[in-house]
């Protein structure tokens, strides 16, 4: 069984199986396990979240304003909310069918979500371009068709519409990483294409979901690690066959490939490579004259 001593005073909540964690405070629960489901006050109301982990609140950011769980769900409760889930599939078909008798081109259903209990109906949308669309007149519609909640319109990105309509990657994977494993999107850049080496073919770092891949983050770091003990590109450097241009770089294996006289290329471990203005400066400083004594190889200069 789970330590809940002392300092497990908080857990860790999702409510959706790949939701971001939301922390929660624990008091006078004893029975409390990992998979339970309880009842919680959010911004937008009550809320049911599956309880993933207890946590040390040691490891929280000080000053954090957590609040607590109200209760365990009932099996009752539990028994609505399921009933409720299989309800969506057919409000989000019945919002599609809606959206084009309104002509409103450029809209996407992605998903339709009804809260625990019913209260709220949440349909998340995505308009292609930028142009922004009146969509009041969908919102009766779905409202008069779901008179006992509350209808809210939530426009999400293209990456959140491919993390719910999951399907195959452009990698070939069965499940897109958004919708097996990734809880949260993390910012990505071309710049972290061009750190790995990759190419810059929009089909190579385009995932189906018309952004760049979540996949060029995993690896960016140990590139920037490795590239930063490397010369860059165009760089002259000193090898032992002679001296000569870098022209790639070979991160993962410590070494570049330099360009020497007569076009001709070699490749050069980290250890075999001396910079080029490292070793010039090293020269000109050891045909320097001593300023004290006017000599280029007095004792003075050893020291």
């Amino acid at each position: 069984m789970m330590d809940k001593s002392a300092e497990s005073k908080v857990v860790g909540i999702r409510f959706q199986p790949l939701g971001k964690l939301y922390h929660f405070k624990v008091f006078q629960m004893p029975d409390l396990q990992v998979g339970d489901y309880v009842i919680v006050s959010t911004s937008r109301g009550q809320e049911l979240g599956k309880v993933i982990d207890f946590v040390s609140d040691k490891v929280l950011p000080s000053g954090r304003d957590i609040k607590p769980i109200k209760r365990i769900a009932t099996s009752q409760e539990l028994v609505v909310y399921r009933t409720f889930q299989k309800r969506e599939l057919e409000v989000m078909i019945d919002c599609r069918t809606k959206v084009v008798e309104l002509g409103l081109s450029g809209v996407k259903i992605a998903e339709a979500k009804f809260s625990f209990d019913g209260s709220r109906l949440m349909v998340f949308y995505n308009v292609e371009g930028d142009e922004k669309v009146d969509l009041r007149e969908l919102r009766k519609l779905v409202q008069r068709s779901n008179r006992k909640s509350r209808v809210e319109l939530r426009q999400v990105g293209p990456r959140d519409v491919a993390k719910i309509l999951g399907g195959m990657g452009a990698c070939g994977l069965e499940e897109r990483c958004c919708s097996k494993f990734l809880t949260e999107f993390s910012p990505i850049s071309i710049r972290m294409a061009k750190a790995q080496g990759i190419s810059l073919n929009p089909q190579e770092i385009t995932g189906l979901c018309g952004r760049l891949r979540c996949c060029l983050l995993y690896e960016y770091d140990l590139y920037v690690e490795a590239r930063a003990h490397l010369p860059k590109r165009n760089k002259r450097v000193i090898t032992p066959v002679g001296e000569g241009k870098v022209v790639e770089v070979l991160p993962l294996k410590q070494s570049v490939v330099v360009l020497l006289e007569g076009d001709r290329k070699v490749e050069c471990r980290k250890d075999e490579i001396q910079p080029y203005e490292e070793l010039t400066a090293l020269k000109e400083k050891a045909h320097k004259p001593c300023a004290q004594h006017g000599d280029t190889d007095c004792d003075c200069r050893r020291e």
